[in-house]
């Protein structure tokens, strides 16, 4: 049984119209039609609470229906992809940065004569590669993601 003839026939079991389900799950009942209709599928927190209320497992709602496990397992992806993205395009734009500065008081202590020089206090390993470090794990990072997620 498909999703959609699933969620109709545990309605029905409760004898629920859309409107008094749709009202349960905080929805429109105009989305509780396109679900029974199969014109749209809910989001998997919206699955959650049917299986709650219908008092089925989640498994028993999704595997009926592989267009709807997909989209579930397509929807959880996207959710995910964006936070650790920006996470690691964070990590390597503060490289580009701190490179960046290094190569500016380089070429501002060369050609202009300052004596700018980075803190005494920094060790001069975390001086030189930090900005490396940064930019290098930042992009594995995002490309990681990038062959992941789509």
């Amino acid at each position: 049984m498909i999703f959609s003839e699933r969620l109709k026939s545990e309605r029905e079991k409760k004898g629920w119209s859309q409107a008094e389900l749709a009202e349960k799950i905080h929805v429109s009942r105009q989305s509780v039609s396109k679900w029974e209709t199969g014109k749209n599928y809910p989001t998997i927190e919206v699955i959650i609470d049917l299986s709650d209320l219908f008092d089925i497992t989640i498994d028993e709602l999704l595997r009926s229906d592989k267009e709807l496990k997909d989209k579930v397992i397509q929807d959880s992806k996207q959710l995910a992809h964006p936070k650790w993205k920006t996470f690691f395009d964070t990590v390597f734009m503060v490289g580009v940065v701190l490179l960046a500065v290094k190569i500016i008081l380089l070429a501002s202590n060369y050609f202009f004569g300052t004596n700018v020089v980075i803190p005494e206090g920094a060790p001069r390993f975390i001086s030189n590669f930090l900005p490396l470090f940064l930019m290098v794990v930042g992009g594995i990072g995002g490309d990681s993601l990038k062959d992941k997620y789509i």
